[in-house]
C-alpha cells in the first residue's frame, strides 16, 4: 500500500524517507500527532477537533482521494502531513473562508507536524509538496484549504509562501470579541494554497 514519494536526499533532506503512509505507519504517525497537540498547542487531545488522529485509517488511508504522508528516519515516523477531501465547512469556518471554495471539490491539508528534533531540515516543505502533488493528480480537486495556529513559531510565514491568507482570526474575530466584552482569543489563520501546475 505504501509508495515511496520522495527518496532520501531530495531537496537537502538527507537520511529521511518520505512516503505515503500504510497501515504499519499509523501507530507511530498517531504518536507524532498526539505529542504535537499536547506539547505545542498546550490543550491536548480534543475529540471535536482531533478525532481523525485516533482513526487515521478511516480519515486518511481508506478513502481513495485522501492520503497521509510520513517522513521516516531509522525506522521511526518523525513527521506527518495529511490530505482530506472536503470543503472547509467542518469544523465550521467563517463565510470569508468558505466562499472561496467549491463544494465537494476542495482538499484540506491536516496534521503537518514534525517532531522538534527534526525541524528546520525541510521535512514539512517536502511533505506538503507530496500532498500537493497527490491533490493535483486527482480530478476531483479544484482548491486547497489549510488553517494554522499563529502561535506555532514560523507557521504563518511558512504557509504564506505557499498560498494566500483568506481570513486572519487574530484581527477580525478578536476585534469582535473585544467589542462583546470577552477575552477569549483566536489565533487561527486560514489559507488558500496554490496547486502545482
Amino acid at each position: 500500500m505504501s509508495s515511496l514519494v520522495i527518496t532520501t536526499g531530495t531537496k537537502g533532506v538527507s537520511g529521511y524517507a518520505l512516503r505515503q503512509a500504510g497501515p504499519d505507519d499509523l501507530a507511530q504517525a498517531r504518536s507524532v500527532m498526539l505529542d504535537t497537540v499536547y506539547r505545542d498547542f498546550g490543550h491536548g487531545y480534543l475529540p471535536q477537533w482531533h478525532s481523525d488522529i485516533i482513526d487515521l485509517d478511516s480519515f486518511y488511508v481508506a478513502p481513495e482521494d485522501n492520503a497521509l504522508f510520513v517522513a521516516v528516519r531509522d525506522g521511526l515516523v518523525v513527521a506527518t502531513a495529511g490530505v482530506r477531501g472536503q470543503t472547509p465547512l467542518s469544523p465550521p469556518h467563517p463565510v470569508e473562508v468558505t466562499r472561496h471554495f467549491e463544494e465537494g471539490r476542495t482538499a484540506s491539508l491536516y496534521r503537518v507536524y514534525v517532531r522538534p528534533e527534526h525541524r528546520r531540515r525541510g521535512l514539512a516543505g517536502d511533505l506538503v509538496d507530496a500532498c500537493l502533488g497527490f491533490i493535483a493528480s486527482r480530478d476531483r480537486y479544484t482548491g486547497v484549504y489549510l488553517h494554522t495556529d499563529a502561535r506555532t513559531p514560523g507557521a504563518v510565514e511558512f504557509w504564506s509562501k505557499r498560498g494566500t491568507v483568506l481570513f486572519d482570526e487574530r484581527i477580525a474575530v478578536n476585534e469582535m470579541r473585544e467589542d462583546a466584552g470577552t477575552d477569549e482569543q483566536f489565533e487561527t489563520v486560514h489559507f488558500r494554497l496554490r496547486l502545482p501546475s
